[in-house]
């Protein structure tokens, strides 16, 4: 993901609304949520919903597809890590320990299936 690419995908992140949306939809992963379901726990507008949904698929930061008749969203998380590795691939200068709490406080909320206990 180049400079622009990533402003975009922040940009999109940058309003309220969007940003509870894009978290929602992270949170129903890897099934996606309808884009009717987001509007109604969001208590926002399908049209507005609609057009907060495209604007972030525009960035990448989201997907969708169609399922009968509903539009399942998912997020786009080699998109979202592009981003982030965007901001922190030069690492503090050479001082990779800097920016070591930063990815500490990261890795414990999602780790691989095959490191979870069963």
């Amino acid at each position: 993901m180049d400079k622009n690419e990533t402003i975009e995908a922040f940009s999109a992140l940058a309003q309220p609304t969007r940003m509870d949306a894009f978290k929602l939809i992270v949170m129903h992963e890897p099934d996606g949520i309808a884009a009717g379901e987001v509007s109604r726990i969001l208590d926002v507008p399908q049209n507005t919903m609609s057009t907060h949904l495209a604007i972030m698929t525009r960035a990448g930061l989201i997907s969708s597809e169609r399922q009968s008749r509903s539009i399942i969203y998912r997020a786009n998380f080699e998109n979202l890590r592009e981003a982030i590795n965007f901001l922190l691939k030069d690492c503090c200068a050479g001082h990779p320990d800097i920016c070591a709490p930063l990815i500490a406080d990261i890795v414990p909320c999602c780790p691989p299936k095959e490191n979870i206990n069963v």
